[in-house]
């Protein structure tokens, strides 16, 4: 299943390399692609991983999430 979430704050390639490793970090994600330009990431995952699991991982480090969507 993917899931496609708004990022708000990134500013740099630092800011995708945070939100990245801490989607990763999440139970049943396999995937992580971070848009700094668009300000999403696309997150594959192979198990059931919640909407509020996700918004967690990129709040705990310091960014915004906007809605997530099922792909």
């Amino acid at each position: 299943m993917k899931k496609l979430i708004q990022v708000k704050g990134m500013s740099c390639a630092h800011c995708v390399m945070h939100v990245t490793e801490a989607l990763k970090e999440v139970p049943g994600v396999t995937g992580v692609v971070v848009s700094l330009e668009d300000g999403t990431a696309t997150v594959d995952t192979n198990a059931p991983v919640t909407n509020e699991a996700l918004a967690a991982a990129i709040i705990d480090v310091g960014y915004t999430p906007g809605p997530v969507m099922d792909l």
